[in-house]
């Protein structure tokens, strides 16, 4: 299968990236995928950003609260910051048509910066097919969080933690009040387009509503006149929709998606833990670098493991010969027909090698190490 990854020059040169499952391990890998919402001002996200779990930024998202360690977005690039093209620290997935767009502040191309891919784009990806291996292109829904939730797939993750994700936008408190003092209310899972229209059938205008404090609409410094967020409001819920109905592709792919943030509209579809106990499993499942001790680890020499774990063995495969036909009793303890070069056998229906089995019986039980050969 050819890879979806690739990079691009200045001269239009291509150089394909195998990056598919290379972020793939004997656990389900987990990446935190970090949106822009108000709420990670809330969360805690320096625990987050010191966490042994990759970090998955989209458009603006983490600004000065962490840094990421993937990088997508599906605007232009004048809206971002050259701090992320220029950080060789972070891995970008761009699609291809940004390729020759300037780095904000500099005379850069997006394609001359430092461990930046690119992708080509699938607009007819259904909800059934949404995650497939077979997939040619990573989705255009035109929404960079779906876009983000494809690519960590491709990467090879399968346990997504979703923070700072609201996939809504409300009123603010002082436009909240002024709208109940014309019998306007707004309510949990209220669009915010309806809220708009109601307090414009009551007489309220739509500049009245910002004329007064907004927000907040980010954890960053930025919001969007009301008109603007209702337009933003309606695209979160229908990507929460889209989301909602490719659940069982995102099953059947064995990817989950967990919600860490309070009050999303996902939260009515997807499981919702609070952070800090998402925290607390990722310490106990990898480990916390913040408190894993050091001292008397160069003078090591036993293994490390749990007292309580039973034998382990490494066995090496074994293949039938051409004809299939499984080993006599005589051919105990020898080699086994038309063995390819190089080939080890350690158990296979009766024979065994047994220099390699001798050599692994005086290692310890719970030690093999499969890459030598007795």
């Amino acid at each position: 299968m050819s890879t979806l990854f690739y990079r691009l020059h200045t001269d239009r040169s291509r150089d394909d990236v195998p990056l598919e499952n290379v972020f793939a391990g004997p656990l389900p890998s987990a990446c935190w995928l970090i949106g822009g919402g108000p709420s990670l001002n809330r969360l805690p996200h320096a625990e987050i950003a010191a966490s042994p779990v990759p970090k998955m930024c989209l458009n603006l998202a983490g600004t000065q609260l962490l840094r990421p360690t993937f990088w997508t977005s599906y605007d232009p690039s004048v809206r971002f910051h050259r701090s992320i093209y220029l950080d060789a620290g972070v891995m970008k997935f761009v699609h291809r048509r940004r390729a020759t767009d300037l780095v904000p502040e500099t005379t850069f191309k997006v394609c001359e910066c430092p461990n930046t891919f690119f992708f080509d784009r699938n607009i007819d990806r259904g909800f059934a097919d949404f995650l497939s291996p077979d997939n040619v292109g990573i989705v255009d829904w035109a929404d960079s969080m779906v876009q983000a939730i494809d690519i960590l797939y491709r990467l090879g993750f399968r346990v997504i933690y979703l923070a700072g994700c609201e996939m809504q936008v409300r009123p603010s408190a002082a436009q909240r009040r002024r709208a109940r003092a014309v019998g306007v209310s707004f309510t949990p899972g209220k669009q915010l387009q309806e809220f708009l229209s109601e307090c414009e059938e009551a007489g309220l205008s739509a500049d009245e509503l910002d004329a007064l404090e907004p927000g907040p609409h980010y954890h960053f410094d930025e919001h969007k006149p009301i008109r603007a967020a209702a337009t933003t409001d309606a695209h979160y819920f229908r990507v929460v929709q889209y989301l909602r109905l490719v659940r069982r592709s995102l099953s059947l792919a064995g990817m989950q998606l967990i919600s860490v943030t309070p009050h999303s509209r996902l939260n009515d579809y997807f499981p919702y833990l609070p952070a800090r106990r998402v925290l607390r499993s990722i310490s106990q499942r990898i480990g916390d670098p913040n408190c894993e001790p050091v001292r008397g680890l160069y003078r090591q020499t036993a293994i490390r493991h749990s007292q309580r774990l039973g034998p382990m063995r490494d066995f090496l495969p074994h293949h039938w010969s051409p004809q299939g036909r499984p080993p006599s009793p005589g051919d105990n303890g020898k080699t086994p027909p038309n063995v390819p070069p190089g080939e080890i056998h350690v158990e296979a229906e009766g024979f065994t090698r047994r220099p390699l089995d001798e050599k692994l019986n005086r290692l310890p039980a719970n030690f093999i190490d499969p890459d030598e050969d007795g």
